[in-house]
């Protein structure tokens, strides 16, 4: 079953892959411990706009709708750059969409540049986690 990004059921999907990895002792490391909010415009269902928090200071990655307290980091950008950045995690695409101005970032540029993991840096767990996360994105 695939979902579209950022709906209701991909956030829930999302949360129920990581909770059965977690289940089995096995948890996916985040590559920066951060927490960010991901303001996010054309979106293809609802209101059109909605807000994402990220948060994996406790370990592990943890999506919701709305907004984490105490952001370390805020971006706005659009829909299809988000999942660019978040599902495909296409460090190109971040990295044009950033020179064309349609990444706008608020606080520490830092964390989010270190959330890229270099190549070959990925544990099996994160990959595993990863492509499951794409194989559930519509």
């Amino acid at each position: 079953m695939t979902y579209p990004f950022l709906s209701d059921e991909w956030i829930a999907a999302v949360t129920e892959i990581g909770e059965r990895y977690k289940a089995d002792g096995i948890e996916a490391t985040p590559a920066q411990q951060v927490k960010l909010n991901v303001h996010v415009s054309n979106v293809p269902f609802g209101e059109g706009t909605l807000t994402v928090g990220v948060d994996s200071t406790a370990g592990r990655l943890h999506f919701q709708r709305g907004e984490v307290a105490d952001p370390e980091v805020t971006v706005t950008t659009d829909y299809a750059t988000a999942r660019s950045i978040l599902v495909d995690q296409d460090p190109q695409a971040a990295m044009q969409a950033f020179m064309a101005a349609k990444i706008r970032v608020q606080g520490n540029v830092m964390k989010l540049m270190a959330l890229q993991p270099e190549a070959g840096q990925v544990d099996e767990t994160t990959r595993k986690v990863a492509e499951e996360i794409r194989s559930i994105t519509a």
